[in-house]
């Protein structure tokens, strides 16, 4: 069986979101790192499913799913992807 690279991160993404899932939601926790963490990972969850069941998924929804998330913990997580894809950087 190949594994494509798509794959093995999108695993990553989907094993983290599980891990970390106990950290969802607007209640204090002791670490705000691993509150971001969570919301990132649960923001993309359904992107890296699909990638492992061989499908696609709309790119401008991922990253309005990151637009979300800055939305809700004053993070600049979309505009940083979008920094590090640049090509004109």
């Amino acid at each position: 069986m190949a594994v494509t690279q798509d794959q093995l991160l999108a695993f990553a993404i989907y094993e983290i979101r599980q891990l970390l899932a106990h950290h969802l939601g607007s209640g204090d926790t002791p670490d705000p790192a691993a509150k971001t963490a969570a919301h990132l990972a649960y923001a993309l969850h359904s992107q890296a499913d699909a990638i492992l069941q061989g499908r696609t998924f709309d790119p401008q929804q991922a990253i309005e799913s990151l637009n979300a998330v800055d939305r809700m913990l004053a993070t600049n997580f979309q505009a940083r992807f979008l920094q590090s894809v640049s090509h004109d950087a």
